[in-house]
């Protein structure tokens, strides 16, 4: 890392600061918070390499007592920063505050809830700020950074980045947030209304099933009418024979006594 100024490792500790507010903010909305790791610890890396490259130049020359106070500022900033992106401590009040007044706007934002989008368009323009020249320079500029959407960034150059770059980027993740909220609702409603849909199917198919089985319920009963009518009939013919049987027995009775005679 080339030398560093401490206004500079302020912007970077701000920078560190959106990061992770940015995948705070993405935890509560139940969206991937996963994809800014790589990037947050090389940003921390690189104040940490900064810090110690400043506080060995300080040793060896004398410094002017506001350098020392913003070192120190530093060096408390790094501590929570990593202590929070480690998990063994709470947000502070530190964390949302930035080092820069210019970036007040991005930590607003990246603090405050989703607003939703008053649009009646389905996809037409996925980035309102694409005609915007300011935003397209910045956009420009940062993606010249080679960091945008990294999670391996080839080169550590974010300390060198200045507030109008740390503005666009987090402008920029605050939005793709956004966008990945509307997604994920326009994918619940979908989910919902398919539900809705299945449950009419299913209750359709209950419909069918219970005219089914009253159909069979008929069937059965007719099937036990017959039933009975056949038990009838073999029951009848079970008694005629046996009158047929007696005489038939009667008449070779009287032929035998007529014969013997």
């Amino acid at each position: 890392m080339s030398h560093t100024s401490p206004r500079q490792l302020l912007l970077l500790a701000d920078h560190l600061k959106l990061s992770l507010l940015e995948r705070q903010r993405a935890v509560s909305l139940n969206i991937d918070a996963g994809k800014q790791d790589a990037q947050i610890t090389r940003s921390l890396e690189d104040l940490h390499d900064g810090l110690e490259q400043l506080e060995a130049h300080a040793r060896d020359h004398e410094t002017p007592e506001e350098n020392d106070s913003d070192l120190s500022r530093l060096r408390k900033q790094y501590n929570e920063l990593y202590a929070h992106f480690h998990g063994t401590a709470p947000t502070s009040s530190e964390l949302k505050r930035p080092n820069d007044a210019n970036l007040k706007q991005d930590f607003d934002a990246a603090i405050a809830a989703p607003q939703p989008r008053r649009s009646k368009s389905v996809r037409f323009r996925d980035n309102p700020d694409e005609d915007d020249p300011e935003h397209q320079a910045n956009r420009t500029a940062l993606l010249a950074e080679g960091e945008r959407y990294r999670d391996e960034p080839q080169d550590s150059n974010q300390s060198q980045m200045d507030n109008e770059q740390i503005h666009a980027y987090h402008k920029q993740v605050i939005q793709d947030q956004d966008q990945q909220l509307q997604t994920l609702g326009q994918s619940v409603s979908r989910q919902r209304m398919l539900g809705i849909q299945i449950g009419d199917e299913l209750d359709e198919h209950n419909v069918m099933l219970d005219d089914v089985e009253s159909g069979v319920d008929r069937h059965q009963s007719t099937l036990d009418r017959a039933r009975r009518r056949l038990e009838n009939v073999a029951r009848k013919g079970r008694q005629n024979w046996s009158w047929v049987t007696i005489g038939i027995l009667i008449f070779i009775l009287v032929l035998l006594i007529v014969v013997l005679k």
